[in-house]
């Protein structure tokens, strides 16, 4: 590992063998001091090679999701909106928010994310807690605030499914400070990638930049609305991918609203300028564009007959980080995200019901384009 010192390579390399080892057995091993091999463990710890004073070690392709955890409720119209007066509609009820859907997307996928989150002490958020668990995520970074509400989404659809206006109380993810976090912090430093949307406050993101409490850790951030999308800094340095669509990358650009896919690659590049590593710009239904890696490319959507349109920009950041965790570059990552966001406009559901890697595997098979030349597999 090459930002490790000789002494702190030796260190780990002890404790990797016996993670039960005392700080006297690992110096009289090196024949260092004692003193010393503790500030070396100080130093494995800050970078997330350890965990902790257990000395627990990371589990290889760890990621971490940070961010909103709602109950949303969807009211699809029967008939088009008419203003000051009741419309009927059908309703759904589920649980929300862009890092829960991303978090339990993953964990269907066999991944073993750890969620990050805020909830209210109220049935709500123990509902949704007992949810995710059941999914597989690990829950233990998410905070019950005593007499708070769990936040909650309330979207309108259209007949065809498209939103026609959304209220949320997102309030409760104000808590989520650089100082909550740092309580957890070993389990960032230690993650292979870290995901957060911009749910969080602008100085929590700040600190995941520039990871402020240390960590080795990629990063990738969802800029989840024009309003939200505000909170990122100009210099978008630390950001390994940005995920974001046409309208949030007009507001970080200070420019035109990209409205082809030749206008959002250019709109890529800009952002790659302003530091950003890697680009994801979605055009919805004309495709996504990437940038990074040496390459910028385009990429069709997939074909999908629209159900519910909620989570397909979920689904997509899921299925690029899942191709990402698994080792495929950000093109072949990416089509596995066009996937996911076509599997999930097709229900009713914000995450899909019946996910799985099998499910996923076999739909790739049927439904995407093979790789054109000298484009990743």
């Amino acid at each position: 590992m090459a930002d490790l010192t000789t002494q702190e390579a030796a260190v780990l390399e002890q404790i990797s063998r016996n993670p039960f080892a005392g700080q006297q057995e690992i110096a009289d091993a090196l024949g260092i001091a004692r003193s010393t091999v503790a500030a070396h463990i100080v130093q494995l710890i800050k970078q997330g090679h350890i965990l902790g004073r257990g000395y627990v070690l990371p589990e290889p392709g760890h990621i971490v999701c940070i961010g909103g955890a709602v109950f949303d409720r969807k009211h699809r119209l029967l008939s088009p909106l008419a203003m000051e007066t009741s419309n009927p509609v059908d309703s759904v009820h589920s649980f929300g928010g862009v890092a829960r859907n991303v978090a339990e997307s993953l964990a269907l996928l066999g991944e073993r994310p750890l969620f990050i989150s805020a909830v209210g002490d109220d049935q709500t958020g123990q509902h949704l807690l007992n949810h995710l668990r059941g999914r597989g995520v690990d829950v233990s970074g998410v905070i019950m605030v005593p007499g708070q509400i769990t936040a909650e989404y309330s979207a309108v659809l259209s007949p065809d499914g498209q939103l026609v206006f959304g209220m949320d109380n997102m309030r409760l993810f104000d808590l989520l400070t650089p100082g909550a976090l740092a309580r957890i912090w070993s389990h960032l430093a230690a993650a292979s990638w870290v995901f957060a949307e911009t749910n969080l406050p602008a100085e929590t993101l700040e600190a995941l930049i520039r990871r402020q409490g240390g960590g080795r850790y990629k990063l990738a951030i969802d800029a989840v609305s024009i309003g939200k999308v505000r909170k990122l800094p100009k210099d978008l340095t630390g950001i390994d991918l940005l995920l974001l669509n046409a309208d949030e990358a007009a507001i970080l650009l200070s420019g035109a609203r990209a409205t082809t896919l030749d206008e959002a690659l250019d709109a890529a590049q800009a952002l790659q300028s302003q530091g950003a590593g890697m680009v994801q710009l979605s055009l919805g239904s004309k495709g996504v564009v990437i940038a990074g890696e040496g390459t910028q490319t385009t990429l069709p959507s997939i074909p999908a007959t629209v159900i519910d349109l909620t989570g397909a920009g979920d689904a997509m950041v899921a299925g690029t980080l899942h191709g990402l965790l698994s080792g495929k570059e950000l093109a072949a990552a990416t089509a596995l995200g066009n996937l996911m966001s076509a599997l999930t406009i097709e229900t009713t559901g914000t995450v899909r019901a019946d996910l799985s890697l099998a499910t996923l595997e076999s739909h790739a098979r049927m439904r995407m384009p093979a790789p054109s030349a000298g484009q990743p597999a």
